[in-house]
C-alpha cells in the first residue's frame, strides 16, 4: 500500500520557516517554495513575506491572477498536509469567483477535478508522456496531437535530450561563456570598423554612381553601431515569434523534433540554467549566416560596422534573457516589469509576448500582453 502525505502541524511549519524555509499552503495542501524563491517573478522578498501562510486568495489576486500553469507548477512542491484544524482559513474573496478557492476562473470549462488531475501529473509520475530517465529529444516526436499541449505545460526540472554526453555537452552552456566568447570579438570587430572607416575610402551606392555617392565618416560608427542593435531587437522578435513558435504539425516527428530541440525545451523547463543561452558553436552558424547576407548587401565596411552592433544585441539579448529567468531585479524598475512580463510569456500567454529585451516590437505587431484588470468588490 502506498504511504498516504506526511500530516504537519503548524509549530512545525512555524519552526521551519523561522529557520529560513518557505513553505506556504493552500488550504490544507502544503508547499516548500524555499527553492524557488529566487526565481518568483514578483520578487524574493514577496514569498518571504508569505511563508507561513495560506496563499490561496493570493493565486487569485490582485494583483496578478495566476494561471493552470502556475498552479500545476505549485503541485511540484507539494510536501504533505497541514494537520486538521491548524490550518489558516484564506481572506474572504469574491462570492463564486474562484478567489479563495485555489481554482482559476480564467478558463471555463476547467473543473475542480480536472484541474486536480492535472496538477497531480507532475513530471515523472504515472500520468507523464515521457521517459524522464531516458532523452527526451527523440520521444516527443511520438507525442502528436498531444505535444503543443505536453510542452507548455513548465516543469521545474534539468532536461537531457542526447544519448551521447559530447552532443550533450554542446547543448549546454553556462551564462558567462556567451560573455566570455562574444564580447572580445565585438570588442574587436569594432575597433577594425572604426578605424577602417576612418581611412575615409567608404562609401555608400558607390557601386552605382560614383557622382553621387555618400561618404561614410568614422563619426558615424556610433550611429551605425545603434542601427545594428536596433536591426538585431527585431530580428530577436522574428525569430522568437517565427521561428521558435512555430507549431509543427501534429503527424511530423521530425518538424516537432526540431521544435523542440530550438525551443519547446526552453518553455517545458524554463528554469534549467544551462539552456537558457545560445550555445556558441551553433551560435557561431547562425551569426556566420548574417555576417554574409550582410557583406552581400552592404559595402563591406558598412556591413561589419552594422554586423557589429548587430552582434552586441544578441550578446546583451542573452544575457538579459538568463536574468530575467535567475535574476531578482528591484520592485519597478524596467528589468523587473520585464521579468513579469517574460514569465507571463511562458505560462500563460505563449501566442504574445515575444519581445525579450524590448518590449517595443510586440506594439506594432499587436502582441503585446495585456495588462491584467480586476474588478471593484462591493
Amino acid at each position: 500500500a502506498t504511504a498516504g502525505p506526511r500530516s504537519f502541524s503548524a509549530a512545525e511549519v512555524r519552526a521551519r520557516c523561522a529557520q529560513g524555509a518557505c513553505l506556504v499552503s493552500c488550504h490544507r495542501r502544503l508547499y516548500d517554495l524555499s527553492g524557488f524563491v529566487r526565481l518568483h517573478p514578483g520578487g524574493e522578498q514577496l514569498l518571504r513575506r508569505r511563508a507561513g501562510t495560506d496563499v490561496s486568495a493570493a493565486l487569485d489576486g490582485p494583483p496578478h491572477r495566476h494561471s493552470a500553469n502556475a498552479r500545476r507548477w505549485l503541485e511540484q512542491y507539494y510536501v504533505g498536509e497541514i494537520e486538521p484544524g491548524d490550518e489558516q482559513v484564506p481572506p474572504r474573496g469574491r462570492a463564486a469567483s474562484g478567489v479563495g478557492t485555489g481554482w482559476p476562473d480564467a478558463e471555463p470549462g476547467l473543473g475542480t477535478a480536472t484541474f486536480t488531475l492535472i496538477c497531480w501529473q507532475v513530471p515523472g509520475g504515472t500520468g507523464d508522456l515521457v521517459d524522464w530517465q531516458k532523452p527526451l529529444l527523440w520521444q516527443v516526436g511520438y507525442l502528436g496531437e498531444k505535444y503543443d499541449e505536453w510542452v507548455h505545460q513548465p516543469v521545474d526540472r534539468p532536461i537531457r535530450l542526447f544519448h551521447s554526453d559530447f552532443l550533450e555537452f554542446l547543448s549546454k552552456t553556462a551564462w558567462y561563456v556567451v560573455f566570455m566568447v562574444w564580447t572580445p570579438v565585438v570588442l574587436y570587430l569594432s575597433w577594425v570598423s572604426y578605424t577602417s572607416l576612418a581611412q575615409g575610402n567608404t562609401r555608400l551606392f558607390s557601386s552605382f554612381t560614383t557622382e553621387y555617392s555618400i561618404p561614410v565618416h568614422k563619426y558615424y560608427f556610433p550611429f551605425i553601431f545603434l542601427l545594428g542593435m536596433i536591426l538585431w531587437s527585431l530580428l530577436e522578435y522574428l525569430i522568437h515569434r517565427f521561428v521558435f513558435h512555430m507549431k509543427p504539425p501534429a503527424s511530423n516527428y521530425y518538424l516537432i523534433t526540431l521544435h523542440f530541440l530550438l525551443h519547446g525545451q526552453h518553455h517545458k523547463s524554463p528554469f534549467d540554467s544551462s539552456r537558457l543561452v545560445f550555445p556558441p558553436v551553433p551560435a557561431s552558424l547562425v551569426i556566420g549566416f548574417f555576417y554574409g547576407v550582410l557583406r552581400l548587401l552592404l559595402p563591406e565596411v558598412l556591413g561589419l560596422s552594422v554586423f557589429v552592433g548587430g552582434l552586441c544585441g544578441y550578446v546583451i539579448y542573452d544575457m538579459m534573457h538568463y536574468y530575467l529567468h535567475y535574476g531578482s531585479p528591484k520592485k519597478g524598475t524596467y528589468l523587473y516589469g520585464l521579468k513579469a512580463y517574460h514569465v507571463k510569456h511562458h505560462f500563460e500567454h505563449q501566442k504574445s509576448g515575444f519581445g525579450i529585451s524590448t518590449r517595443f516590437w510586440d506594439y506594432p505587431f499587436r502582441t503585446l500582453i495585456p495588462e491584467e484588470t480586476f474588478k471593484k468588490e462591493d
